[in-house]
């Protein structure tokens, strides 16, 4: 189980008051809010487990789990890093990842730690919290849980102000949501990277396309 001072730093780093900027990307749902794919709470709802069960959630939370488990591996760590920017098909996901990861190194440092010295720069942000998590040792699937909870708060934040849903609808989203949670963190706390694999093409579109929007409110 979770000890006291390890769920206080999850509770911290996965706050959205943590100062990483993940509040300013919106993953692609803009771009899908904006050509009609999503305009309610149910399609709301289709989109973000989708992106759970088969995007770049599930590859991020197999990445972090593999960077916990490399924490304290300098050349893994780098070879993870370059696995996961690889792994990326759109430009702004790319730029979402490095610069949450880049802040979230700023600020996670005022837990001092050894495990600074191994992280690549740039440090994609799944690699950067695996590896500190684990180094201040919070526990593996607790890390994945609040990880993957965070992602999808986010996600619905974003539909919560621009499709635009009630926030009561928006906390709906998130219980119905939580078993899924559960199953992709314990998924990933025992997958490996060959257990990586992705099939959610519209984000991946929907990405790609948002940096062509006429009016955008988030970055990605």
């Amino acid at each position: 189980m979770t000890g006291p001072r390890a769920l206080q730093k999850l509770l911290t780093w996965l706050s959205p008051a943590f100062p990483v900027g993940a509040f300013a990307w919106s993953g692609g749902l803009e771009s899908a809010i904006a050509d009609g794919s999503v305009n309610d709470s149910a399609a709301t709802q289709i989109w973000v487990e989708g992106g759970l069960r088969h995007g770049g959630a599930r590859t991020d939370a197999i990445l972090a789990a593999a960077a916990w488990r490399a924490s304290a591996d300098r050349e893994t760590l780098g070879e993870l890093a370059d696995l996961a920017l690889a792994l990326i098909p759109a430009a702004e996901r790319r730029a979402e990842t490095l610069a949450v990861g880049e802040a979230f190194v700023r600020a996670v440092r005022a837990w001092p730690s050894a495990v600074f010295e191994r992280l690549p720069e740039p440090c994609p942000y799944p690699i950067a919290l695996g590896a500190v998590a684990a180094a201040q040792d919070v526990p593996l699937l607790d890390t994945l849980l609040a990880f993957v909870s965070a992602q999808l708060a986010g996600q619905v934040s974003v539909a919560v102000r621009l499709v635009p849903i009630g926030q009561v609808d928006g906390v709906a989203i998130l219980a119905g949501l939580e078993p899924l949670v559960a199953e992709l963190a314990e998924a990933a706390a025992s997958a490996g990277l060959e257990d990586i694999g992705a099939i959610g093409y519209a984000t991946d579109i929907a990405q790609m396309r948002h940096e062509t929007l006429e009016t955008r409110i988030f970055r990605s």
